[in-house]
């Protein structure tokens, strides 16, 4: 039986995860326009740059908690990433979907308002009230995914 659109995109992040160089969590995105992928992406460090399992990461050296002191990590998330690769291969994500087995934070919520990106549907919650005021602010749709619920 072949899986819904939703569903299928949802697995499809979590397989993008498994690139994943972070220590701590893995995450994975996709953006999708028209039930076409148009870029993925996984959180790590930029391209050329050590992964944090040669350097360590300095957030769990320091004991900082998940969601604080996001601009000392030497990753990117998995969403900017996502904008990033299309944007690096010239592909329009206007009026695009995000999937992501995480919902984004504030600092992705505000690339995703600027991206053109009208909708996103995450697997796992991630606590940020600003990504929220801002999603609802700009009228990006923002949905928990359940399976079977689409």
């Amino acid at each position: 039986m072949r899986p819904e659109w939703d569903d299928y995109f949802i697995e499809m992040t979590n397989v993008v995860k498994k690139r994943s160089t972070c220590l701590r969590r893995q995450v994975g995105a996709i953006i999708v326009k028209k039930r076409h992928i148009l870029a993925t992406g996984y959180n790590g460090v930029p391209s050329g740059i050590r992964h944090c399992s040669e350097t360590g990461c300095l957030r769990e050296q320091m004991n900082i908690p998940s969601g604080q002191r996001h601009e000392i990590c030497r990753g990117l998330h998995a969403e900017q990433n996502a904008i990033v690769q299309a944007a690096y291969h010239g592909i329009s994500i206007a009026e695009s979907m995000l999937y992501c087995n995480t919902k984004p934070c504030s600092i992705c919520a505000k690339m995703i308002c600027n991206a053109g990106i009208k909708k996103v549907i995450y697997e796992n919650y991630y606590d940020d009230p600003l990504a929220d005021e801002m999603f609802y602010e700009k009228r990006i749709k923002l949905i928990k995914y359940e399976k079977g619920t689409f």
